[in-house]
């Protein structure tokens, strides 16, 4: 009889062995699933956000050359405002500026 409780005690350790290896497995391939699944997630996310920072910058890029013609019309309308200033200036202070060198010139210094 006893003989018969160690050998059941052998099987019930053993069938115990066998569930937990058949749990451990299990795990294992739930967590490789899970690993899996996470790492497609994150590529989506990362899909998403870079398609997104691409739609920003093609946004900003059309926005600068699709004004262009704006930009280059005004910087024009500034460049002969100023050449109009500078003009104005000089037409102001070339009379002064023509009797000062005369002045030098003709000017003899000891």
């Amino acid at each position: 009889m006893a003989s018969n409780r160690g050998q059941g005690g052998i099987q019930q350790l053993l069938a115990a062995e066998q569930e937990a290896q058949r749990i451990v497995n299990a795990a294992k391939n739930e967590k490789l699933t899970r690993l899996k699944q996470a790492k497609e997630e994150a590529d989506k996310e990362v899909a998403e956000y870079r398609a997104q920072l691409e739609r920003e910058f093609q946004q900003k890029v059309s926005d600068s050359t699709g004004d262009s013609g704006a930009n280059v019309k005004r910087l024009e309308h500034e460049t002969e405002g100023k050449i109009h200033h500078l003009k104005t200036e000089a037409a102001r202070i070339s009379d002064d500026v023509v009797a000062m060198l005369l002045k030098y010139v003709t000017t003899v210094q000891n």
